[in-house]
């Protein structure tokens, strides 16, 4: 597949295939046969009527050795493609018949110009009369294909605008030649029809001979919609031609029609100045599905991406642009064309970020105040903030509060369509196709892609910025590092007190005293912290190596924020983590902190052990997790019922947010959080399903735990008024990033693709199509963990990422528990290692798992510009630098390019 020069060749060309149709004996000699008894009925001779029956022998025989054996009837569908479902349609598309009927129009205007040809008049003359004949005879049975509605068509210099695939086949070496044509639906893509290649060799054919080639073709029994034909031109026979044209130009004929032709595919292209082998296709839009089902499907999926765009403008989310204006109407009709890259803002733009302020925690800093503050009141499960003066809710906010109704109406309505098998069928070739697409391209341009990232300076995947956007604080360390901190803490602070226990005091001696273990005798054995075959599919287990020697005396005391020691051991080991993060520059990672929803003062708690330890680290930013352990509290008597437990971990927020003097140091730690987590064992039973009947938080006093979808829609409830309500206050937002699909049901996926701006893990997509097309569509982020899944639920070799990646998911790579399930310091590097070795990753792969991981995480806008460039919230070629992320250019094109061709051909069939 050749690489074409120009800002519009670059697309691959379907004439390089140099056969041409078959002929058939038989039907040449009905032709023939046609053709006397016409002459014979309007008495018309030939001047070399003796010479006729040689020249067509001679002909048939250079006809026969070219053939490649006998004719196929093969059924075109509408696009002009091989049907290979009984579904599709078998009659040819419009866009042929609008073409056909156009070229008849402009052959017949110009017929006049023919006739005055100074050689050959008397054959041209005999032809016309030979045409206008035949048209008359066959006007009848086209009539019904030609009556079809119409679309105007624009014609300059003979070139043809439409979308439709036109062949003129012919014996004598005729070579086939196809114009691939824009159809007028999709404005948006880009259109570039070339002129045909000048033959400037003496000799050549005439334009007026030309017409009254492509009129015989038209005329002599090679109509597209001859059912013979099945969708291609039928053959004719090489002395139809000799009569029609001469017998002196058809060599000239052969000559410029063997000539190699460009053909343009025209797909939308990202950028004008980015270069590689594309392949375009026609006819896409069918995808192989009956046109019902295709339909169907389009109006489903584009209703699902409407559903996901409300619920992220209701909570702040991120829904990708390009989708967004597809949804609202601006594309594909403005679909931008050929953009071409600003590298001035980036060259002038710094590597990195400015230093941060010494004052970090902004403890120098007044607390704002606010001239209104509000009344907070529980109602329905979230905090209402009523206005003094109206006693309702603040009329700006009233609009993010959502009925769980409307919830539960569009969560069922999504689970039933994911289970429609018309619907999983066009979902599941899409996907098949996406991944395969990717590999064409691989095979295609893996070296150009190579060959950009060898041209960045400096640039290479160990020095571009990634993020560790799912690991969890408690298990941030290595088992190896934990040790070390264990031995030294006993050499140091062995008399320390460490716990309370009866009202006794109890030192760091005594602990390990009672364990009968030494310091000396402790090794990573010993700890027992490591993930190991036994906690494959068994939750348990690996909750307990959270207990170092399997004690949980020691958890308490090394890796917990509220203990007796206010959490200062768990607050050194962190920033001994943090140090190796920041020697390394380029890594940065999201820890997760637990709130348990247990009591009101959480919050304030966790605020102070940060700031008082000061915890911070500019290449950190936290996540804020809530285990679903409501049926232990409520088993245990600590909570009333579930608003309670809700009241625990929202209310404080709303409140710190109305008046930031009722909990200042929260209002300072909460600058540092970037979202919101829901961590538990997602393969527990679930006993009481989310339903209509499910009683209201303040009525659910119910032993057994809340569904999944129960715990995340009142998360996500009070995150869409409590981030409108801190938008007011110019505060930072929240992000709901929980954990989902890791195991479990797959309806967990459905209520996070309505709630979640992104999940952690993802593995059963694979077993849902139809949400993992829309995980696609809607470009949702997933951080996978595969070394931990490994140990957990899906063996490596098994696990999705790979495919995920090639299908263009939006997905990346994090280390989850490297204290369970990594070996060396840099966890998140072992993670990028092992799975380019077993994958075999390609660095343009890695480095686009790393901007993603960037793209994901809840790192400030002013610090992702530094990182990924300043025009990084652009969408395609135009949003990344290379010169930062080392990502190719062209595979960035090649991403965007993809969705954008998907969406076209989704939307397009809403008009079929």
């Amino acid at each position: 597949m050749d690489r074409k020069a120009g800002p519009y060749s670059d697309f691959a060309s379907v004439d390089d295939d140099p056969l041409t149709d078959p002929i058939m004996d038989e039907e040449a000699k009905k032709v023939e046969i046609e053709l006397a008894r016409h002459m014979q009925k309007h008495n018309i001779k030939s001047e070399n009527e003796d010479g006729d029956e040689g020249e067509s022998a001679r002909l048939r025989n250079k006809r026969e050795s070219t053939d490649s054996g006998d004719y196929q009837n093969l059924s075109f569908g509408p696009s002009g493609h091989v049907i290979s479902s009984p579904y599709e349609l078998s009659h040819y598309p419009i866009e042929i018949l609008e073409c056909k009927n156009a070229l008849q129009k402009q052959i017949s205007s110009r017929l006049s110009e023919a006739s005055s040809v100074p050689s050959n008049k008397t054959t041209i003359s005999t032809s016309r009369s030979l045409i206008q004949g035949i048209n008359k005879d066959r006007a009848s049975s086209s009539l019904g294909h030609h009556q079809q509605q119409q679309q105007p068509l624009i014609f300059e210099n003979s070139n043809i605008s439409g979308n439709a695939t036109f062949s003129a086949a012919g014996g004598g070496g005729l070579q086939n030649r196809r114009l691939s044509l824009q159809q007028p639906y999709n404005k948006g893509r880009l259109e570039s029809i070339r002129e045909q290649q000048a033959v400037g060799t003496s000799g050549a054919v005439s334009p007026e001979e030309r017409i009254m080639l492509s009129q015989c073709s038209n005329s002599i029994g090679l109509s597209p919609t001859s059912p013979s034909g099945g969708g291609r031109l039928s053959a004719i026979s090489p002395s139809a031609f000799a009569f029609a044209m001469g017998s002196d130009k058809l060599d000239d004929i052969d000559r410029e029609l063997c000539l190699p032709q460009h053909v343009e595919m025209h797909s939308f292209r990202d950028a004008i100045d980015v270069n590689y082998q594309r392949m375009g296709l026609t006819g896409e839009e069918l995808s192989g599905v009956p046109l019902e089902d295709l339909r169907s499907a389009a109006r489903q999926l584009v209703e699902a991406l409407r559903l996901r765009s409300e619920y992220m403008e209701l909570v702040g989310g991120v829904f990708p642009s390009t989708t967004r204006n597809f949804l609202i109407g601006k594309y594909p009709s403005n679909l931008p064309k050929c953009r071409r890259k600003n590298t001035e803002t980036s060259a002038s733009m710094s590597y990195n970020p400015p230093e941060p302020p010494k004052d970090h925690w902004g403890l120098d800093q007044p607390l704002p105040i606010y001239e209104q503050i509000f009344d907070l009141e529980r109602h329905r499960g979230t905090v209402a903030v009523i206005d003094k003066s109206t006693k309702e809710i603040f009329e700006p906010l009233k609009k993010f509060y959502i009925t769980r109704e409307k919830y539960l109406k569009d969560f069922n309505w999504l689970n039933r369509i994911c289970n429609e098998g018309p619907l999983k069928t066009f979902c599941y070739r899409r996907l098949t196709f996406l991944q395969t697409h990717f590999q064409l391209h691989v095979l295609l341009n893996e070296q150009l892609e190579s060959a950009e990232q060898r041209s960045v300076p400096h640039r290479d995947f160990y020095n571009i910025r990634k993020v560790d956007t799912h690991i969890h604080a408690a298990s941030s360390m290595n088992h190896k590092h934990l040790l070390r901190f264990i031995k030294k803490r006993m050499r140091t602070d062995a008399d320390e007190v460490v716990q309370l226990k009866n009202g006794r005091p109890i030192t760091m001696r005594e602990v390990f005293e009672k364990m009968g273990v030494s310091p000396y005798d402790l090794s990573v054995d010993m700890l027992d912290v490591h993930a190991d075959r036994n906690t494959f599919h068994r939750f348990d287990k690996f909750n307990a190596k959270y207990n170092p020697v399997g004690q949980n005396d020691l958890r308490e005391i090394f890796i917990k924020t509220d203990n007796y020691v206010n959490g200062r051991y768990f607050a050194q080991v962190l920033k001994e983590v943090f140090i190796d993060v920041e020697e390394n520059k380029y890594q940065n990672m999201e820890p997760r902190l637990s709130i348990y929803g247990r009591d009101k003062d959480e919050w304030d708690k966790l605020a102070n052990w940060a700031i008082t330890h000061d915890v911070w680290s500019q290449n950190v930013r936290w996540m804020i997790q809530i285990p679903r352990l409501y049926d232990v509290y409520r088993s245990k008597n600590l909570l009333l019922n579930f608003d309670e437990f809700l009241s625990n971990i929202f209310s404080p927020l709303f409140e710190v947010t109305n008046d930031p003097n009722t909990h200042p140091e929260l209002h300072r730690f909460l600058q540092h959080v970037s979202g919101l987590d829901s961590v538990d064992d997602e393969s527990k039973h679930e006993h009481v399903p989310f339903t209509k009947d499910c009683p209201e938080p303040v009525d659910y006093t119910s032993d057994e735990n809340p569904s999944y979808s129960y715990y995340l829609f009142y998360m996500y409830m009070n995150l869409a008024s409590l981030n409108a309500f801190r938008q007011l206050r110019g505060l930072n937002t929240f992000a709901l990033r929980p954990h989902c699909g890791e195991a479990g049901h797959v309806n967990h996926l459905s209520v996070t693709y309505l709630t979640s701006e992104s999940i952690a893990h993802g593995l059963l997509l694979r077993k849902v199509p139809v949400l993992q097309y829309l995980f696609y569509l809607a470009q949702i982020g997933m951080a996978m963990s595969p070394l931990s899944n490994n140990h957990l639920f899906l063996t490596y070799h098994r696990n999705p990422m790979p495919d995920f990646l090639m299908k263009g998911l939006n997905v990346s790579l994090s280390t989850d528990d490297p204290l369970q399930f990594h070996i060396t310091k840099e966890a998140l590097m072992e993670e990028y290692s092992i799975a380019a070795q077993v994958w075999k990753l390609s660095s343009s792969d890695m480095c686009e798992l790393a901007r993603n991981s960037v793209l994901q995480s809840g790192f400030e806008d002013r610090i992702k510009l530094y990182w990924l460039g300043p025009n990084y919230r652009e969408e395609g070629v135009l949003g990344n630098d290379v010169a930062r992320t080392n990502v190719p250019d062209i595979r960035v094109s090649f991403r965007h390019e993809s969705l954008v061709n998907e969406l076209c051909n989704l939307f397009k069939a809403l008009s079929f």
